[in-house]
């Protein structure tokens, strides 16, 4: 069977699935997509390019900007970031305090919860929010080889307005010295980092960069140092998918990061780059139909690295 007709396949089986989820709500703006959408892109290692359903559909990166904005702050500050966040998962939801009031030194889990990702936004280098966040759209931009990848303001907004959690979040954060600039600051940039919009043609060419160690494969260019992206693809495997992380690990069984607007960028090391969008999320916050997608991609192309 072709990958064409795999994923044509697995699309079918998958949209029973959409009826149990629902769409994010708590950001408003979330709540207007249309739960049905349900697409999946991958590119391989030879540059081969499959879609599959509703992927034109552009959608905010939310979580899924969080290993992208991990590796431009390891590449600015080196490991010492991991001063200010630490490496292990969590069995709490991932917007969680709880974790922050039981931890000795304030320091969130992992940089793939919000407390970890407001933490590593806040370390990004620049002279204000402008020059901040288009460096992270300029690497968005060119590990997607995407130029017209920008923000949508109405997504943005909608999380500024609504994003109480994440204040509270950051300002104990900011009580604990972990956050040592501008909360506001911060918050507006992991706000933006959030919205930046995308399709998962676009996430399919990110991941085959973190599949291929940090190497373009169309111009044989280093975008990221390899021991970053691997640094973060571990991240990724152990912390990605929120608190169904232990069960992706082995069901699926290669690195992943979910967002709330129901995208998942996957990650098969040295094979395929994977991007997938399906808005119906389970109680975890992941993508339903997205899931039993990768699962059967996986089991079909043995794509599970511990077996």
């Amino acid at each position: 069977m072709s990958i064409n007709s795999l994923i044509e396949d697995i699309i079918k089986e998958s949209k029973i699935h959409i009826r149990n989820g629902n769409v994010a709500t708590y950001i408003p703006e979330l709540g207007k997509i249309d739960k049905n959408i349900l697409g999946i892109s991958i590119t391989d290692i030879q540059g081969n390019i499959y879609n599959a359903g509703n992927t034109d559909v552009k959608f905010s990166l939310q979580s899924i900007s969080k290993p992208i904005v991990l590796l431009l702050a390891l590449m600015e500050n080196g490991e010492e970031i991991f001063n200010k966040v630490g490496m292990e998962p969590t069995g709490d939801p991932f917007n969680s305090m709880l974790r922050l009031e039981t931890f000795d030194t304030g320091k969130p889990l992992n940089p793939m919860i919000n407390a970890g990702a407001i933490t590593v936004a806040s370390t990004i280098k620049g002279a204000n929010l402008m020059e901040k966040i288009n460096k992270i759209l300029y690497l968005v931009r060119l590990l997607s080889n995407n130029d017209t990848i920008k923000i949508n303001d109405k997504v943005f907004q909608s999380e500024l307005r609504t994003g109480h959690r994440n204040r509270a979040i950051a300002y104990f954060l900011k009580d604990n010295g972990i956050i040592e600039g501008n909360v506001d600051d911060a918050l507006a940039l992991y706000f933006k980092q959030c919205s930046i919009e995308v399709t998962t043609k676009d996430l399919a060419n990110i991941a085959l960069v973190l599949a291929n160690d940090g190497v373009d494969i169309k111009s044989n260019r280093r975008l990221i140092p390899s021991n970053y992206a691997n640094l973060v693809k571990s991240l990724m495997l152990t912390c990605g998918m929120y608190d169904h992380s232990g069960e992706f690990a082995s069901t699926v069984g290669f690195p992943a990061k979910s967002g709330v607007s129901g995208g998942i960028l996957g990650v098969a090391p040295r094979k395929l780059g994977i991007g997938v969008i399906g808005p119906a999320l389970d109680v975890k916050g992941n993508s339903i139909a997205g899931i039993k997608m990768l699962e059967k991609l996986s089991d079909v192309l043995d794509l599970n690295i511990f077996k």
